[in-house]
């Protein structure tokens, strides 16, 4: 054999292993479905044939997308996001269906969003070979951003629900702007933190007690960034559209982004304090924030159960007493009262999990959760391009928060947010955001692990002298 020629494999594609945790996924969807009709209804759901078809069909079709287009994609992603899709409509189908309420909706409409959703994941995959070319444009998609954010403060267009103005009316339909705004953001803080490295990370004074370092400050005509990223959350989606979670989830994504391209931690200090300050002051004037923290930190309360918060206090005291119903193994899909809790299919339908599927099924979801954002960092780790990586952990941390958000306000730790859990909670707008984010990850993971032409060239010669 020759000296000058490589004896190194190109990375595994595990195509094969990824069709086979697809199809558990798939698996699992139709035997929560079974157990919700055989304890409601005593008889298997009769439409399982068409559900397991349909949804089983598109997330095989989806492996052999990948397969073709993206073989050295990260196999843990797709089987990921197939089992949380799976399980939120499974969990919608035992709300709906099995209960015979389906004023609120249906799985079969999840199950159509999620056609919908994959079809786009599908072209994103396809189409956007390199998604380092999105650093050209970071100023077109910070202004996407901001227009899709203010599109519900349109007279006319933007529809008011539940106390937050996020909302946009289609005719046919509705849909939320601020989940794609959330992307173009992330889009646009990579590159322009690609392009301000190293000026973000100059430090102007050091902060010191005694010979101890406390904090290095970054200098302030370089603070720009958080200035106006602070003004943005604060006074357009806070003050303006009364939308607490977009406000603090994009905060917070932007923080953990600076902190990831600069490594010091002054940001992450000032950001949070300068944030929770603006929320202090901004509390006695925004009636909606007002309301969330009121109901957070007095739930239990007579006064607030039975007066005018009482719709938010009901909601989220019934949610708890949900969860602790559940206990560790759960009542069994099927076997609870989730219908308690108003507006369960949306933000609480976390409550309805654990209520049926008890500690144990939770922890599951958020083990899932855990793995795909912890796959994300992977790709973060393993690009070669800055931007990428930026843009890779970037779509991690708005998963990360995102969950953190919803299922910290269902359970009390924060006040309720209005966010969704990524691919499990009703609704269409939030459901394609997601399946986008996953396609975003699916090629940048392909890109980060196939080999390098010359290594595939080397690898083919090899096997030929080996012959």
């Amino acid at each position: 054999m020759s000296e000058g020629l490589s004896t190194a494999l190109p990375p595994v594609k595990r195509r094969n292993a990824e069709l086979v945790m697809v199809l558990f996924a798939i698996a699992i969807t139709l035997f929560a479905m079974i157990e919700a009709g055989l304890t409601r209804n005593q008889e298997m759901p009769p439409s399982l044939f068409v559900y397991g078809l349909l949804f089983g069909g598109l997330a095989v079709l989806a492996h052999v997308f990948i397969r073709f287009f993206a073989p050295y994609a990260d196999p843990l992603l797709l089987p990921l996001a197939v089992l949380l899709n799976g399980l939120g409509i499974a969990m919608l189908w035992r709300l709906f269906e099995a209960t015979g309420d389906t004023e609120r909706g249906s799985a079969m409409d999840q199950l159509i969003l999620t056609a919908g959703s994959l079809v786009v994941f599908a072209v994103i995959v396809f189409f956007l070979k390199e998604p380092r070319t999105l650093q050209r444009y970071p100023y077109v998609t910070a202004l996407s951003a901001v227009v899709l954010l203010l599109l519900p403060l349109i007279p006319g267009l933007g529809q008011t629900v539940n106390g937050a103005r996020q909302w946009i009316n289609l005719g046919v339909t509705s849909l939320q702007p601020s989940e794609f705004a959330k992307i173009s953001l992330v889009i646009f803080l990579s590159g322009y933190m690609v392009m301000k490295r190293d000026v973000l990370s100059l430090a102007s004074k050091r902060v010191k007690i005694g010979p101890v370092k406390i904090i290095d400050l970054p200098r302030m005509r370089d603070t720009a960034p958080m200035a106006v990223m602070w003004g943005f959350c604060i006074l357009v989606l806070v003050g303006l559209m009364n939308d607490l979670g977009t406000s603090l989830l994009l905060f917070g994504t932007f923080l953990a982004m600076i902190y990831v391209a600069t490594q010091r931690s002054s940001w992450i200090v000032i950001g949070l304090g300068a944030f929770f300050g603006a929320c202090a002051l901004l509390y006695p004037f925004v009636y909606h924030f007002s309301v969330r923290v009121d109901t957070w930190i007095n739930a239990f309360d007579e006064d607030v159960f039975y007066g005018e918060l009482g719709a938010n206090s009901q909601q989220l005291v019934q949610g708890l007493f949900a969860l602790g119903e559940g206990g560790i193994l759960g009542t069994g899909l099927g076997g609870g009262k989730p219908g308690n809790v108003p507006e369960v299919q949306n933000d609480f339908i976390f409550t309805a999990f654990g209520e049926e599927l008890g500690l144990t099924g939770v922890m599951v979801m958020l083990l899932a959760l855990a793995l795909l954002v912890e796959r994300g960092m992977r790709i973060a780790l393993a690009s070669r391009e800055l931007f990428v990586k930026m843009f890779a952990s970037g779509i991690s941390f708005l998963l990360a928060f995102q969950s953190f958000v919803v299922i910290g306000g269902v359970t009390r730790v924060i006040p309720m947010t209005g966010a969704t859990i990524p691919f499990v909670a009703k609704g269409g707008s939030a459901l394609l955001s997601s399946w986008i984010m996953l396609a975003l990850l699916v090629r940048m993971s392909h890109n980060a692990r196939k080999p390098a032409p010359q290594a595939i060239q080397d690898e083919g010669a090899t096997q030929v002298i080996s012959r």
